[in-house]
């Protein structure tokens, strides 16, 4: 397992009973996750300084509960990069920070690369990874099929001051857009995807982790350079051991390049103690050195 454990302004303070206290600058927050599921204790009795609280709903979604005053956006920046934090619905704030172990990962091949690198990012969300890659020099294009997460991603990117770096923000169907880019000759040196379980293109379209993730990877081989530097998928689908994304690469990437594939899962480390709360999976390819 690989932790990021190189945050200052984020840090998991405390799990328990399927929740998590978590610091995002000076705003400390209690959400639900699944993967705890030990007891120690009580959270909102041990700790008095948290300033909101997501309350899971039986029919689905939640609501958060604000104990304290919380800004409706704030900012956290991890090392140079800077980060717009908000509460969304269904408990999220906008930032994954266990992916910083891949933000790592792509900034140091990139950089190590001597070479122009253009970067494809598919299900990009808020664009953390985008605002990674082109920090260490790449040019990005990023694809969401939400037009809210993209305009988040781009509040990202000026927050960075990086608004003059190269990068196309496309809001579409992922699918759709590689097919299209298949047919334009357009090639990248890297991708990287973090496809939902199951989710809804912007005109309806379905996804389903288990029946189109392999058909997409095909397709996004058909859009590598002869010598891909790295192709990352992320996923945080339960259920689905990550040597099936080992395969996957295996049977598709590797088919074609000279590499190495591995799965690793990725964390982060509970303050005073030795736990770690696992946090998805991540499949890579990475270029030979």
């Amino acid at each position: 397992m690989e932790l990021a454990n190189e945050w200052k302004d984020y840090e998991l303070i405390d799990c328990s009973n399927g929740e998590k206290l978590e610091r995002w600058g000076d705003i400390i927050l209690l959400r639900p996750d699944p993967q705890v599921i030990w007891d120690n204790g009580d959270l909102r009795e041990k700790y008095s300084n948290i300033n909101s609280h997501y309350h899971r709903s039986n029919k689905g979604g939640g609501h958060w509960e604000n104990l304290k005053s919380t800004p409706p956006a704030w900012k956290i920046k991890y090392k140079d990069l800077t980060f717009n934090i908000k509460q969304m619905g269904f408990k999220h704030t906008g930032l994954f920070p266990e992916q910083a172990v891949n933000w790592e990962f792509m900034m140091n091949k990139i950089k190590n690369s001597n070479r122009p690198v253009k970067v494809l990012n598919l299900f990009a969300y808020t664009g953390g990874a985008s605002v990674a890659c082109l920090k260490a020099g790449a040019s990005v294009v990023h694809v969401d099929s939400s037009r809210g997460m993209v305009d988040w991603a781009k509040e990202n990117v000026r927050s960075c001051q990086m608004e003059d770096r190269p990068i196309r923000y496309i809001v579409d169907d992922v699918v759709k857009f590689v097919k299209r880019e298949i047919r334009r000759g357009n090639k990248y040196d890297a991708i990287i995807m973090d496809p939902p379980s199951y989710g809804r293109g912007s005109n309806g379209e379905v996804w389903d982790i288990e029946k189109d993730l392999f058909q997409l990877v095909c397709l996004c081989n058909e859009i590598l350079v002869d010598d891909p530097l790295f192709f990352i998928i992320n996923t945080y689908s339960t259920g689905l051991s990550k040597e099936i994304f080992t395969n996957v690469l295996k049977m598709t990437v590797g088919k074609n390049h000279h590499g190495k594939i591995y799965s690793i899962e990725i964390g982060i480390p509970i303050k005073n103690s030795d736990l770690v709360l696992p946090c998805g999976m991540t499949a890579r390819f990475e270029k030979d050195e």
